[in-house]
């Protein structure tokens, strides 16, 4: 393989290693963090995350087919490193069209991409409370196959609303063990997801331009106290009116 050949292959749209330092230090520390109180939280979701299993069990006779959960608490910038990982797998069919950019301009653009993702996924990562993310799969599926609690922003919003600890914990692993049952016990349901994701991205009509615009948009929404992910999630807004159909 020629020089050009391997500066093509490494050559990424995103600067994700800036992109990840950027939304580390948005998304800060939550001073409840280092409280008494996180020593708390694993042992409760581990045992929550079993009994919502349970209990969506006895509701809809349904279970996953990969075995038992894993619940995993995490701090924000644990967060934001898996959500690295997941944000890379589900721009590459879009990522890959960009590697068409060259000359003087790569540079500013990688790091633009990447100030503007990490500064959406560090706003993010003040706010989520759990999640399950189906686009974690790769060839090992164990690697992925976790239920992610937050558990600074969880500690905040108990304190913030006087909610009784044990109860919001378990309607929190029941929403997200619910969404694992979903992509996990349904043998084609995961992927047709990330097939209709790949789909959408890899047909969308946009340059780097626009790649960039759209980003631009995320952070000036999220400035102005907007979730710019709330009307479809990233996808909806990279894509053109056919790709948000599907």
């Amino acid at each position: 393989m020629g020089n050009a050949q391997v500066a093509a292959s490494n050559f990424s749209a995103v600067n994700w290693r800036l992109a990840e330092k950027v939304a580390v230090k948005v998304a800060g520390t939550e001073p409840l963090a280092h409280s008494y109180h996180y020593a708390s939280l694993a042992p409760d979701f581990a045992e929550l995350t079993a009994q919502a299993e349970e209990l969506i069990y006895d509701e809809i006779g349904m279970r996953s087919l990969r075995g038992a959960a894993r619940a995993q608490v995490v701090d924000r910038g644990d967060w934001v490193r898996a959500n690295i990982g997941s944000m890379r797998r589900l721009l590459q069919p879009l990522t890959k069209r960009l590697t068409t950019m060259r000359g003087p301009s790569i540079i500013p653009a990688q790091m633009l991409t990447g100030v503007e993702i990490g500064a959406m996924l560090g706003w993010m990562s003040q706010r989520v409370l759990g999640q399950y993310d189906a686009l974690m799969f790769d060839d090992d599926a164990s690697a992925g196959d976790v239920v992610y609690y937050v558990g600074p922003n969880v500690l905040a919003l108990e304190k913030r609303f006087g909610f009784p600890p044990r109860e919001f914990r378990l309607w929190l692993a029941l929403h997200e063990v619910t969404h694992r049952v979903q992509f996990t016990g349904i043998p084609w349901m995961q992927d047709y997801f990330r097939s209709l994701i790949d789909a959408t991205l890899s047909a969308a009509d946009i340059d780097a331009k626009r790649f960039l615009d759209a980003l631009m948009r995320s952070v000036e929404a999220v400035r102005a106290g907007r979730n710019p992910l709330d009307d479809g999630g990233l996808v909806a807004l990279l894509a053109g009116p056919e790709q948000r159909e599907t």
